[in-house]
């Protein structure tokens, strides 16, 4: 509705903001009635309510499991699914007397991790005891490094699939505020059968390395991105398994709404969530839960959230308007942590089998994502949304250089069928790489068959399908034999198929003699109609053009 306006202050219920708007000026608001007064030459006031444009912010603490035989402060192993208090020493359950030993592996973990995201390793970092009290925590307190973390200021470098067809990378990064080591709590075992909780502190004790990234994300996608960069990078570098359907990997995603250009609001956290995908989801369902209150005069509650993956919607844990005095302090039993550059700065008389050296575990560093992804381009011709796809999904850049060796083709022609064909079933079905029905040579042998000619893409296609069925009971050269699925070789044949399409279709032939070029594929799909898709469109198509010249 478009309305002439007088020298008037119109103020916006939503925005708090008057705007100054000059005589016989005229202004569009599309999505709210406006009853305006009639302009008399005096400045008048109306209300008007403007949509607010809201934008999200995203920061994540992310909790990872140390990959390692023991835990952080003793020698209690580290397995998933034992039974029950079968993995607790005398420290992990916090017996009077016990003191805790630093883990190596752990600390080593951690310095690997900040060379691979660029931070910038404490030579001297210090723990520090965070006290509150849980069933699951017998202490009553966790070691963790409040005052000085192992490593501070990285960046996470991450990449998103753009683009109206989604083929474009999009590079993006993330400020890494500071990684520290802490220990697990144990793990409270709720049962409502008998209205009981039993505690198993299996986990008491585990080494953890959090993660905090500052603010930089705007949305699910972004934030969904950024963990999935981060798990590949841990799991090349061998610090932390990433398995966060095990736990191995916990994310807690702070989320506030704010108009651009003005300070963050209040936030909310979204606490341990454990799939990436639900990941995505509830960082977007907050953001629009905010956003749907602040545009309603509301306003949102510092307070922490769970997300109910069936309900689709984050749920209230509890409040945190009041600050929670974790009262901490420096760990007694525990010396400063000292971190050397390399072997000449370790101190003369130094236990070397217990030294960090930076220099050391940086020569061991793998190669990460993102030189895999640069090297799979290069190497092989793909494009970088391939290389993209191909180490996004795990054991899959494995499976597409076992078919390449096992095959002449060429890559590029591989890679649509291992990103589309392969992947597309395995999505479907829920599977991993390791639990594919067609094996990296089986692949191969199908692919060897198209490239020869013996049988059309459609067909191969068909085959791979039947391949999966049967779980690799056959091999493609059997199916297509037992099915009678090779390529028609019989020239007579091919004509006698042609010329009866032609005979049959006269509107499209003269259609196609009036310059319609396209009618042409037409003509070509019935008569891989009539072969069961047998045919050589190539030939089909020299044929049919033939026939359609001699019957002019």
């Amino acid at each position: 509705m478009a309305a002439p306006i007088a020298a008037a202050r119109v103020r916006s219920k939503m925005m708090k903001r008057t705007l100054l708007l000059c005589p016989n000026t005229s202004f569009t608001v599309r999505s709210l009635n406006v009853e305006c007064p009639r302009y008399n030459g005096q400045l008048q006031s109306t209300t008007v309510s403007v949509p607010m444009r809201l934008e999200g912010v995203v920061g994540l603490e992310i909790h990872a499991q140390i990959h390692s035989r023991t835990k952080m402060f003793s020698g209690s192993a580290v397995r998933f699914l034992s039974p029950p208090n079968s993995l607790v020493s005398f420290f992990d359950a916090s017996l009077p007397g016990t003191l805790p030993v630093l883990n190596k592996r752990c600390v080593e973990a951690a310095v690997m991790t900040a060379l691979a995201l660029n931070c910038r390793i404490n030579r001297k970092s210090l723990f520090d005891r965070k006290h509150y009290f849980y069933a699951d925590l017998p202490a009553g307190y966790q070691i963790t490094q409040q005052r000085r973390p192992v490593a501070v200021d990285g960046v996470l470098n991450y990449s998103l699939l753009g683009g109206k067809k989604g083929n474009r990378v999009v590079p993006k990064n993330v400020r890494v505020k500071q990684i520290q080591l802490e220990q697990d709590s144990g793990k409270s075992l709720h049962d409502d059968a008998r209205g009981q909780t039993l505690v198993d502190l299996n986990r008491a004790g585990v080494g953890l390395m959090e993660l905090v990234m500052e603010p930089d994300m705007t949305c699910g996608e972004e934030a969904a991105a950024a963990v999935r960069e981060l798990q590949l990078i841990l799991q090349a570098l061998g610090t932390c398994q990433g398995n966060m359907s095990e736990g191995q990997l916990r994310v807690d995603a702070n989320v506030s709404v704010h108009r651009p250009g003005e300070p963050l609001g209040v936030r909310t956290e979204v606490k341990n969530i454990n799939s990436i995908r639900y990941l995505a989801r509830a960082i977007d369902y907050e953001i629009q839960r905010q956003m749907d209150i602040l545009r309603t005069g509301g306003s949102v509650h510092n307070e922490t959230r769970s997300y109910d993956s069936k309900s689709g919607t984050t749920v209230p844990m509890r409040d945190k308007e009041g600050l929670q005095d974790y009262r901490f302090m420096p760990e007694p039993n525990l010396p400063p942590l000292m971190v050397y550059e390399d072997s000449a700065s370790v101190p003369a008389g130094a236990d070397v089998r217990q030294t960090v050296v930076v220099q050391s575990l940086r020569a061991e560093l793998p190669e990460l994502p993102a030189v895999t992804r640069d090297r799979l381009v290069e190497t092989h011709g793909i494009l970088p949304e391939h290389a993209f796809t191909l180490l996004n999904e795990d054991g899959l850049v494995e499976y597409f250089e076992r078919v390449l060796k096992a095959t002449g083709r060429e890559p590029r022609k591989v890679i649509g069928w291992v990103t589309n064909e392969l992947l597309a079933l395995l999505k479907q079905q829920d599977l991993n790489v390791g639990q594919s029905r067609v094996s990296p040579s089986s692949m191969a042998q199908l692919l060897e068959l198209l490239e020869a000619g013996s049988i059309s893409s459609s067909v191969a296609k068909q085959v791979f399908q039947e391949m999966w069925r049967q779980s690799g009971a056959k091999t493609a050269t059997e199916i297509v034999s037992e099915q009678d699925l090779g390529l028609v070789s019989d020239a007579q044949r091919l004509r006698d198929v042609c010329a009866k399409v032609v005979d049959s279709h006269p509107h499209e032939v003269q259609a196609f003699r009036a310059g319609n070029q396209k009618v042409l594929n037409k003509l070509m799909g019935s008569v891989q109609k009539e072969t069961k898709g047998r045919a050589d469109p190539i030939v089909v198509r020299k044929i049919l053009l033939d026939e359609i010249s001699e019957s002019a």
